[in-house]
């Protein structure tokens, strides 16, 4: 074998090496990639801002994105069907009493004026044909939006199963951190 040959079979080698170290930098790369998904933090409760997080979560869902909306603190009253007294502790009643009873209940983030704001909105979302909050909600989820409720809030709370709507997913921050850490866009609302 002459020298060339063996410079150029070395050459091979080196290139064949530096060629397999890319490969394997570029598959931990494309681990890192975030997937077609957008996670939303629903801690708010309030009218305007829960609206806000259900037009964001349907219309990425229509655009063919995976959608997770994570319900926690004051967010979990937009996911409630009424509100129960019956079993529960003083504390767990008296915050019962002070939370809405479910999405037809949500205050707005400014000028509620004891409901007539909300009422308002209500009534001009119906005059321009826009969908309400509840009609959003079963919008989102027909297009298979992922909606969690927090169980570390619910608990602390005192929101019981037959409280919140049906067929809901529930979960703690590892579930949130869990698709927040694969999506292109996490929002806090």
């Amino acid at each position: 074998m002459s020298a060339s040959t063996t410079a150029d079979h070395a050459a091979l080698e080196r290139l064949q090496q530096r060629v397999q170290e890319l490969e394997q930098k570029l598959e931990k790369l494309q681990k890192k990639v975030p997937e077609d998904r957008v996670t939303l933090v629903v801690f708010s409760g309030e009218l305007d801002r829960v609206l806000a997080a259900l037009i964001i979560a349907t219309g990425a869902a229509a655009m063919g994105q995976q959608v997770s909306m994570f319900f926690t603190f004051w967010g979990l009253n937009a996911l409630r069907q009424g509100k129960k007294l019956g079993g529960k502790s003083l504390p767990h009643k008296l915050m019962a009493l002070m939370s809405p009873k479910g999405p037809e209940d949500l205050p707005l983030s400014k000028m509620h004026f004891f409901g007539a704001g909300a009422a308002m909105l209500r009534s001009l979302m119906k005059q321009k044909n826009v969908s309400s909050l509840e009609e959003m909600l079963q919008l989102a989820r027909d297009l298979g939006v992922r909606l969690v409720a927090c169980e570390m809030s619910r608990e602390v709370m005192g929101i019981e199963d037959d409280e919140l709507i049906p067929d809901l997913e529930f979960g703690g921050v590892a579930t949130f951190l869990g698709d927040a850490l694969k999506s292109r866009a996490t929002l806090f609302i």
